[in-house]
């Protein structure tokens, strides 16, 4: 077996964190859309995550705020909250091209789905995929662990993604969550070819998006120029 099926949390907890060394750029206003669209439709490959302020009262809920797009060399934090879902994010999130490599994809589409109605394309959903090499674990965490060897944080997991300002932490537990996902791929298949294909994920609206439709694709993730990982110590 390449990769322990499972971990348990104390060995994860053992284990340094990861922490995106790049730069992280928070898209807050109309005129930064563009540039930041332009930049991520280079890349065949990236990080996606989506974040939603949490409710703490029975019967309220809220929209997701947060939109987390990134290359290895930096992160794009795109307030929902503050812009609308442009069609020039769209057509990222649209693109069979660009694979958009995340946790539980179909749950982060059908909530982008209820801020707009959109074709949604060229998803890979780990927790998919990491079946194929034997891994049991669900959690971006113990996929991080078990594949990477490394530990994500989930301390602001539950912060206010609503606020005013993002603080330092939140956004680099943003930035981490979407960068470590293509990371954890390429390292999967770095280290061995599994049975079967990769598979692409799409969905044309927010019915669909619950069991949002899937498709076999012979690509092999691409393997990105410079990818970046470095260690913290241990939170407390």
């Amino acid at each position: 077996m390449v990769f322990q099926s499972t971990i348990d949390s104390d060995s994860v907890a053992a284990l340094p964190a990861a922490l995106f060394a790049g730069r992280i750029v928070v898209v807050d206003r109309e005129e930064l859309v563009e540039a930041a669209c332009a930049d991520l439709a280079r890349y065949d490959v990236i990080g996606f995550d989506t974040e939603t302020r949490p409710s703490f009262r029975a019967g309220v809920s809220y929209k997701v705020a947060l939109l987390q797009l990134s290359t290895p060399e930096v992160c794009y934090l795109f307030r929902l909250n503050r812009i609308r879902l442009d069609n020039r994010i769209l057509k990222i999130l649209g693109s069979r091209r660009i694979l958009k490599v995340g946790a539980d994809v179909a749950g982060d589409i059908r909530s982008l789905h209820a801020l707009r109605d959109f074709k949604a394309d060229g998803f890979v959903d780990l927790q998919k995929e990491a079946v194929r090499w034997g891994i049991e674990e669900k959690s971006l965490r113990k996929l991080s662990a078990i594949v990477l060897g490394m530990r994500i944080s989930k301390a602001q997991r539950l912060s206010n993604w609503e606020a005013g300002t993002l603080t330092l932490q939140q956004r680099e537990y943003a930035a981490t969550d979407a960068w470590v996902c293509p990371q954890i791929l390429e390292a999967m298949h770095r280290v061995a070819q599994p049975a079967g294909e990769l598979t692409i994920i799409s969905s044309t609206g927010a019915a669909e998006a619950e069991g949002a439709g899937r498709t076999k694709h012979r690509r092999p993730p691409h393997r990105h120029r410079g990818g970046q990982m470095k260690s913290r110590e241990k939170e407390a």
